[in-house]
């Protein structure tokens, strides 16, 4: 019996939030299985498919497994260095605890590195368990096993978003393009001079807003 995992994240991008790594463990002819259900990459879905699909999903696998990096994990790391250097062996460091503990005989995962080989040898490297990592650009479309755990990904993600907003209010999605967020940040600061924990303070989005508010009290 052969034991694959996928493993993706959700939120990379975001300004507001955790970044979410999921996983999932199914035997390698419950492969099949996952793909009746129509999974895809979660960006491919709608927001009440990937609900609907979640209970279809962990019916089918054996186990799932998640973990969270917080703004200020993030912001440590980014500090450190190049941005995406550091963030990508930050994510490699929680997909190779994802892996653990699914304890596949070999994994898939979306390479968020531009060298994909490079980024699966980084994920085998921190791992504790003896799993081949199988790492490619667009994993999350080519392979059912990492189409799925990018639902769980997201909808975990937006979980979290939903929880912040009832503490800060209706933010937008958290990412920078969204005008509604930059509007949120931008009177955030200006109301209390600082951003919440749950802001990644490292994007540029949040450093532009700083400047921007410097160079006013300069005029």
């Amino acid at each position: 019996m052969v034991l694959v995992s996928g493993v993706d994240d959700a939120g990379r991008g975001c300004v507001i939030g955790p970044l979410v790594i999921a996983g999932i463990l199914v035997e390698e002819k419950g492969i099949s299985s996952l793909k009746s259900l129509g999974v895809k990459d979660s960006k491919q879905l709608t927001f009440r498919k990937r609900l609907l699909l979640v209970p279809k999903i962990e019916g089918v696998v054996l186990k799932s497994s998640y973990t969270y990096i917080l703004p200020d994990e993030i912001d440590k790391a980014v500090l450190k260095g190049k941005k995406f250097q550091r963030l990508n062996f930050l994510e490699a460091k929680a997909m190779a605890r994802v892996i653990d503990q699914l304890n596949p005989d070999i994994a898939y995962v979306d390479a968020c590195d531009v060298l994909a080989d490079r980024y699966g040898c980084q994920v085998e490297d921190l791992l504790r368990t003896k799993t081949k990592v199988v790492s490619e650009h667009k994993a999350d479309i080519n392979y059912p096993v990492v189409s799925a755990a990018s639902i769980l990904a997201k909808v975990r993600r937006d979980s979290a978003i939903e929880s912040l907003k009832l503490v800060y209010g209706d933010f937008g999605s958290g990412y920078p393009h969204d005008m509604k967020v930059r509007l949120f940040l931008a009177k955030y600061f200006e109301d209390n001079g600082c951003f919440p924990d749950a802001v990644r303070k490292s994007w540029k989005t949040v450093r532009d807003i700083i400047d921007l508010n410097y160079q006013r009290k300069l005029i």
